[in-house]
């Protein structure tokens, strides 16, 4: 059993084994108010607790972090906004809940509040559904009409995160143009449409872009230049539901700045040279084998992960071959893992108002992370590329 590390901010308390009884008295025997429970698409890692609330970083200490590609949480960053903004997350909320009910979101589009927000700025031309997307719900395409036919091809794609027919998670993602071209920066003025597209849709983006405490901290992190939020999603991680771990690595990006407006999340994060230093510490670990186990049932993908303990470029070509295979095990399914990753100290809990940004450099420097909501009813978020204006 790992040593605790009483100085963090967040606490491994018992695993998934345990109950929720029991989780309670252990988080009151450390007089901690709550046990939150931390599981992912039927993959139970265990039992978290939060000991105190961290503070706001330094600029300089973000900085630091952001050049070593690690995640800087800044607690409360958007939180004096939130209050001016509650109609509207009551609006994205009433609309999730009619996503889900299988409403039509075309004709909920025609409906107040959106037809307001749309007027005068976009025209919404149709939808579509790409049928080998099984994870598509619709696409909403839009031109841009202020002062005449300023852009066109502006689109928001509704997603499911998973396959799951269980996991609520959903996304509301707004781009330009052919859909996974990854070189979009190369249209600034198509990306600020498609941003303004967003704002009009979801007025609660203002969190992070009219945020001028925020804007102000990341420009010293960056240097002093000026910068844009591009490829917007906004967000609702639903229970059982949120990200894998993955990296959002795209051309002519930093990072990203991710702000929990309503609910909360735990997350797991840290830079790919840390997350290396966690697995190859993970694999050579005595009975690796029985701790791979709890994730990874078949013997020999554990033999093969553990034979790599040593060999961290390989490690490394793993980790990138996508949402399959034993490293996408190891990261979300094994709950020895996701311990060892909330006691070496790569776990967050975010609250409404909390901003975490995700530095972004290239896919051997960036952060890795996963999501998981700790409610019972899906919360929103917004998650906002930044780059170089």
């Amino acid at each position: 059993m790992l040593a605790p590390r009483d100085h963090l901010p967040v606490v491994y308390l018992l695993d998934a084994r345990h109950s929720a009884a029991e989780a309670r008295a252990a988080a009151a025997v450390q007089g901690l108010s709550q046990a939150l429970w931390l599981s992912q698409r039927h993959s139970r890692l265990g039992w978290l607790g939060e000991r105190y609330r961290p503070a706001l970083p330094t600029a300089d200490a973000a900085r630091m972090a952001w050049q070593n590609s690690q995640p800087v949480l800044l607690p409360a960053m958007a939180a004096a906004p939130l209050p001016a903004h509650q109609a509207d997350i009551a609006a994205a909320q009433a609309l999730l809940h009619a996503v889900l009910d299988g409403e039509n979101v075309e004709d909920r589009m025609q409906q107040a509040p959106y037809a307001g927000r749309l007027a005068h700025q976009f025209e919404l031309l149709g939808t579509s559904h790409d049928q080998g997307d099984l994870q598509e719900i619709v696409k909403l395409e839009f031109d841009a009409v202020a002062g005449g036919a300023a852009a066109e091809d502006l689109w928001v794609k509704l997603s499911w995160l998973s396959y799951e027919e269980d996991d609520a998670s959903l996304r509301f993602r707004f781009s330009f143009g052919m859909d996974h071209y990854e070189d979009v920066a190369a249209d600034p003025v198509r990306q600020g449409y498609a941003a303004a597209l967003t704002e009009a849709l979801f007025p609660e983006s203002a969190l992070i872009s009219a945020n001028v405490r925020l804007n102000g901290f990341l420009r010293e992190i960056l240097g002093g230049r000026d910068f844009a939020y591009v490829e917007r999603i906004v967000y609702f991680n639903a229970p059982e539901g949120g990200a894998q771990f993955h990296h959002d690595v795209e051309r002519g990006h930093l990072g990203v700045v991710f702000a929990q407006l309503d609910g909360r999340t735990a997350w797991l994060a840290l830079s790919t040279e840390q997350l290396l230093d966690e697995i190859q510490g993970f694999l050579k670990r005595p009975g690796a084998d029985d701790l791979l186990r709890g994730g990874i049932r078949q013997g020999k993908a554990r033999a093969r992960l553990i034979k790599l303990a040593g060999d961290r470029t390989a490690l490394e070509e793993l980790l990138n071959q996508g949402d399959s295979g034993p490293a996408e095990q190891l990261l979300n399914r094994t709950p020895a893992f996701s311990r060892q990753l909330v006691e070496g100290g790569h776990a967050f809990i975010l609250h409404p108002g909390d901003v975490i940004l995700l530095p972004q450099h290239d896919a051997a420097r960036c952060a890795w992370h996963a999501v998981y909501c700790l409610d019972e009813v899906p919360g929103e978020a917004l998650s906002f590329a930044i780059r170089h204006t």
